[in-house]
């Protein structure tokens, strides 16, 4: 066994045991704690896969930015985790129910897959050469050089979708006031303020 085996090895292990002890711990920061050394672990295995760039990805956004959001809200919302869980058992039998039915669909799904003739030169048709260029670099030429329009495309969708999401979500209620910055600008200051000459001894 060379030492890419053993890495592999230890990184899947690591990997394998931080998800258990994602569902399993008690304490809902070590929870996320054991899902950063998951994600760090996932990491190391892309980049023995020869994925820098996926790896460097998942550390960046997923380690340096969603498992650090949800430390901070679990350890800043006062939420009853008792009371969580009690609706978690409740519930469970549903919920094995529905993971044994997935589990069966993935293993039909696997089962069955078959690769078809010509489809790794076709995924090689489409990216460059792995032995010439690194794979930060084929990943770069593929999405602003051969699919730039596409990829771009792509983007403008999701914008759309970001801003139809806000719009539907936004609520304007009469009974909770709002800072209306354009107002506090053009208001007149001799009409928002008086003064009052207020004499000692007496009250306004």
């Amino acid at each position: 066994m060379t030492v890419a085996d053993y890495a592999f090895y230890a990184f899947a292990s690591v990997t394998v045991v931080a998800g258990l002890l994602v569902t399993m711990s008690r304490n809902p920061v070590h929870s996320v704690l054991w899902l950063i050394l998951a994600f760090l672990s996932s990491a190391g295995l892309f980049v023995l896969l020869g994925a820098e760039f996926v790896a460097m990805l998942l550390i960046i956004v997923y380690v340096g930015a969603v498992a650090v959001l949800f430390l901070f809200v679990v350890m800043m919302l006062d939420i009853d985790f008792a009371e969580l869980k009690g609706e978690f058992v409740k519930y469970m039998p549903l919920g094995l129910l529905i993971g044994v039915v997935l589990l069966m669909q993935l293993s039909l799904g696997i089962g069955a897959w078959v690769q078809a003739d010509g489809a790794m030169g076709l995924r090689q048709a489409v990216a460059p050469d792995a032995a010439q260029v690194e794979n930060t670099r084929a990943i770069g030429l593929l999405i602003y050089d051969k699919y730039l329009l596409l990829f771009q495309l792509s983007g403008l969708i999701l914008l759309v979708a970001m801003i139809g999401a806000i719009l539907l979500t936004l609520r304007h209620r009469k009974d909770v006031k709002r800072q209306n910055v354009l107002q506090q600008m053009w208001r007149d200051p001799a009409k928002a303020m008086e003064l009052k000459d207020v004499k000692p001894g007496q009250g306004l």
